[in-house]
């Protein structure tokens, strides 16, 4: 170990500014000295942290494009055939508020950062279907309601913490319920669709 960690001092010791204060930032200074610049893998503490935070921003980035699959092969067949709208509308709506509970409650971004990424592209997916559904009004509608949604439930003021809460036990029923209408669309076309 001693080996190892004298040839790799040198490269923590003169990381990049950015890259250090990101470092900083993720795993608090006692914690970056110990396992980056002194690397000192004995304190399980620091691990423990490094290693959830390390899941948490991993998890993020891969749900940045668990979708993206789905959204490529929409574009290229330009059709929405076996895709439930709803199903998308429902899951978004539950991802929304699972989102502003979330925020509102000042949790750590790579808690809930895979939340965001796939409502992001519950959209894109839904305003595709919409699209290559003829529905172009049904589309700014959606888009119209996702941001009086998101505006309401990121706002105190209009919807206060205690209803959150109520809301945010409703979205787990609500995630698993915006299962069905696919499932039924499936069912009824005899195909997966896109």
């Amino acid at each position: 170990m001693d080996a190892l960690r004298t040839t790799i001092k040198p490269l923590t010791h003169s990381l990049p500014a950015p890259i250090r204060d990101f470092g900083v930032s993720l795993i608090g200074p006692d914690c970056y000295q110990n396992l980056i610049l002194d690397i000192d893998l004995t304190s399980t503490q620091c691990l423990k942290l490094a290693v959830s935070k390390a899941l948490g921003i991993a998890t993020v980035a891969g749900s940045s494009v668990v979708k993206v699959p789905q959204i490529i092969k929409l574009l290229s067949s330009q059709s929405g055939a076996g895709i439930s709208f709803l199903s998308y509308a429902l899951e978004t709506s539950a991802l929304l508020t699972t989102l502003a509970y979330s925020a509102r409650n000042g949790f750590p971004f790579n808690t809930y950062g895979e939340t965001a990424m796939i409502a992001a592209q519950n959209v894109v997916i839904s305003l595709l279907v919409l699209r290559y559904t003829g529905q172009t009004v049904l589309a700014a509608v959606f888009v119209a309601a996702l941001a009086s949604a998101g505006y309401s439930l990121f706002n105190e003021g209009v919807i206060d913490m205690q209803t959150l809460t109520y809301a945010q036990m409703g979205a787990g029923l609500l995630g698993v319920a915006s299962k069905l209408p696919q499932v039924w669309t499936i069912y009824s076309e005899g195909g997966l669709g896109s």
